[in-house]
């Protein structure tokens, strides 16, 4: 592999990369940018090469060396193009410290009822609504990755998991763990209901002790935006559940709050070491 200079950002081979923090390509087509070794390294695990791929990579200049265990696992064809740090900066509109950035491309996903269909008979799922920020878009994702969970189901008002920021949040996880967007929210519930799936709804006034929960067989944690929280309706369709807390606050951050919810939900279904 030789790498291809690039001297002028404007330049039409790698415009995927320009201005990255007034636009990103995610939710736009099957397009995404990665950033960082951790995340492409992430990108190009086995599991991930079966859903993603990379069509070509940019690195800054003095950071090529460093980045050979990447570009080593690169199919051969992937150009691999070369910045020095005033051009870098130039491209992005920011000053690029990670160094390294891939244009990615994810497989078409199948639709919610053959993804979780695919699923195993004892699955565990995280099913997203209204979450809007990127930030805790990516939490999220790295929670299931962390307490195992088999995928996560987004509804058609979340933002995308493959926003350049929520991939990085997320550590790379959102590269690793399945994900499948359905459509409303009370679409994605009749779907899990009839896969099997038991549903688990967050809620601040939830009816139940998450301690207390004992999941059996298939399982979907049902968490909502912070703020107006899961609709009423999906809470009546669901087992409702609270995370105790000290009085006088009013509720825990939605990533943080799914987070505690995964590792008991997990640890009771026998998942954690």
């Amino acid at each position: 592999m030789i790498p291809i200079r690039i001297s002028d950002p404007d330049d039409p081979r790698i415009a995927e990369f320009v201005s990255l923090k007034e636009k990103d390509i995610a939710g736009r087509g099957d397009r995404f940018i990665a950033e960082g070794k951790v995340v492409l390294n992430a990108l190009l695990s086995l599991g991930a090469t079966e859903r993603f791929s990379v069509e070509k990579l940019l690195v800054l200049e003095n950071r090529l060396e460093g980045a050979g265990e990447i570009i080593d696992k690169l199919d051969a064809g992937i150009p691999v193009y070369v910045a020095d740090r005033a051009v870098m900066d130039a491209i992005t509109g920011f000053a690029m410290h990670r160094g390294v950035l891939a244009l990615g491309r994810h497989a078409p996903p199948p639709d919610l009822a053959g993804f979780l269909d695919r699923l195993p008979g004892n699955a565990l799922v995280v099913a997203c609504c209204g979450i809007s920020n990127h930030d805790n878009m990516g939490a999220i994702f790295r929670n299931a990755g962390v307490f195992g969970a088999d995928g996560v189901v987004i509804d058609e008002t979340c933002c995308a998991p493959l926003y350049r920021k929520a991939i990085r949040v997320s550590v790379g996880a959102a590269l690793r763990v399945p994900f499948c967007k359905g459509g409303e929210a009370s679409d994605i519930l009749a779907a899990l209901d009839k896969a099997g799936f038991a549903t688990i709804a967050l809620s601040p006034g939830g009816k139940t002790d998450i301690a207390d929960i004992r999941p059996a067989g298939r399982t979907a944690l049902v968490v909502g935006a912070e703020g107006p929280g899961l609709p009423a309706d999906i809470l009546a369709r669901t087992t409702t559940v609270r995370i105790p807390q000290a009085p006088g606050m009013d509720s825990l951050n939605v990533a943080t709050a799914t987070g505690l919810a995964l590792w008991q939900v997990a640890r009771a279904m026998g998942r954690l070491s």
